[in-house]
């Protein structure tokens, strides 16, 4: 699986700028869909720039790509659950392509009747079911060039004599399981604390992807309740909430993570 700093509601403002994508946001909620940069062009030699666009898919095996064609005209998709940066490397790529083309964008509001469509899919990765009932998987809001990160999320308690140990002990199962954030919140009260995990990387770049084995990691943050009194979830009711933090172990790509200016 893939963590990290993505983006799914609205454009990288400051990050990437693109004369022919646009970039249309995913709606979430019960209309959950992909979000989609994609364009409509015209070119001149459409079988061999169908060619380049092929080319240029090898170098990101992790995408989808469309595209429709009618004549000279083509529109040209890619999109996911979550962009990631490599996803915008790619549209990065085909505009320079379009550019060396001498490609012209079109209105979009102009009726277009697909002739042929071609569909190029990610390599399939093997699908992996959360087995451990305590790790949660979430977004955040936005932050810095309205980034968003999906992480994975621990809640748990344990007596307080233990905290600094057990903190301790989770930054090499990070380094082991392809992790390179982790901080946290808490609550220290009376022998007692509450602690809120969080788990993830940072920017995700084509040639910088970092998979993570939600399984493995998942054993090893179990088999660290053996060697200390850890639950999961939180004790003591709401006024024990642990909002005191983030207080950061291992960190990358920070404002996109924790901060937005």
């Amino acid at each position: 699986m893939i963590l990290g700093v993505y983006w799914y509601f609205k454009f990288p403002e400051n990050l990437y700028q693109f004369k022919f994508f646009k970039f249309f946001g995913g709606y979430g909620g019960h209309a959950d869909n992909g979000a989609e940069l994609g364009t409509r062009v015209q070119v001149d030699n459409v079988e061999g720039f169908i060619q380049k666009l092929e080319d240029l898919k090898v170098q990101f095996p992790r995408t989808y790509l469309f595209i429709s064609v009618n004549d000279h005209q083509l529109v040209i998709a890619t999109g996911d659950r979550q962009l990631f940066d490599y996803h915008f490397q790619l549209a990065a790529g085909i505009e320079e392509l379009l550019l060396q083309e001498n490609a012209v964008r079109l209105d979009d509001k102009i009726p277009f009747k697909t002739k042929f469509s071609k569909n190029y899919h990610p390599e399939k990765e093997k699908f992996e079911t959360i087995e451990h009932r305590f790790i949660q998987m979430v977004g955040s809001d936005f932050k810095q060039n309205n980034a968003e990160n999906f992480s994975i999320r621990i809640d748990c308690n344990l007596p307080l004599v233990y905290k600094k140990d057990f903190i301790n002990d989770l930054i090499p199962i990070c380094n082991e399981e392809n992790l390179h954030v982790f901080y946290y919140n808490d609550y220290d009260f009376n022998s007692q604390c509450n602690l809120m995990l969080f788990f993830t990387n940072g920017r995700q770049y084509k040639n910088h992807i970092q998979s993570v084995n939600i399984n493995s990691f998942g054993s090893k943050v179990r088999d660290l309740s053996q060697k200390y009194p850890l639950h999961f979830g939180h004790f003591g009711g709401m006024k024990y909430y642990p909002l005191n933090g983030p207080h950061i172990e291992l960190m990358i790509d920070e404002n996109h993570i924790l901060h937005k200016k």
